[in-house]
């Protein structure tokens, strides 16, 4: 198994021949989807959702029905790459996922919450889990979560209790590009100190691997 960090909330995942690429959106370097053969859309805002990026390669779409729709309009081209899964639904990416959770986390009570679905995937006998810009706690075990770690939605204190909750022992910092690279620091060291026995928190440089 081998996991990319690409810019701010965009992973790439290699297993076996398959390529599964999460949320490559106007933060992520087109190259996150060189080869891949499955990307995945957590959700339509920009940082996570990139028409461009998809033109890039061929490789099928897998999203929820707002961010297909919203693609549709902005790139029919696309359209017939396009596979809708529903929030709670199993389905084969080349790796067994599931979706989990319906909406975005609230940025503001004037704002109208979008739609968002994480994404939990088995890669061999390594659970992953990319929770969008939301903090749904999934059922069952997580091995690596993939941890958000700054946005307007988003509190310390927050992001401290979703690790906490999802009791991953390795959570991998995403959704990065909000804080400066000392706002960064801040949070890894609250992290160490405020996670408990058995968690461990990582930052990766964007290219790099876990």
């Amino acid at each position: 198994m081998r996991i990319t960090k690409f810019g701010h909330a965009c992973v790439r995942i290699e297993h076996e021949g398959a390529v599964v690429v999460l949320d490559p959106g106007v933060f992520t370097d087109a190259e996150a989807v060189d080869g891949a053969s499955a990307i995945l859309i957590t959700h339509e805002h920009p940082d996570h959702y990139f028409p461009d990026h998809l033109r890039a390669g061929d490789a099928p779409v897998f999203t929820i029905e707002a961010v297909a729709a919203r693609l549709r309009e902005d790139a029919p081209d696309l359209a017939e790459r396009l596979t809708v899964v529903a929030p709670g639904e199993a389905f084969d990416a080349g790796l067994p996922v599931r979706a989990v959770g319906e909406l975005h986390a609230v940025i503001h009570e004037d704002y109208p919450r979008i739609h968002n679905s994480g994404y939990l995937l088995s890669v061999g006998e390594t659970t992953v889990y990319h929770p969008g810009d939301a903090l749904t706690v999934p059922d069952g075990a997580v091995d690596l979560l993939l941890a958000p770690a700054s946005a307007p939605w988003l509190k310390l204190s927050e992001a401290v209790d979703f690790v906490r909750a999802v009791g991953a022992p390795r959570s991998l910092a995403i959704h990065d590009r909000v804080y400066s690279e000392v706002g960064l620091g801040m949070v890894e060291q609250h992290m160490g100190n405020l996670l408990g026995d058995g968690q461990e928190f990582l930052r990766l440089a964007d290219g790099a691997d876990l």
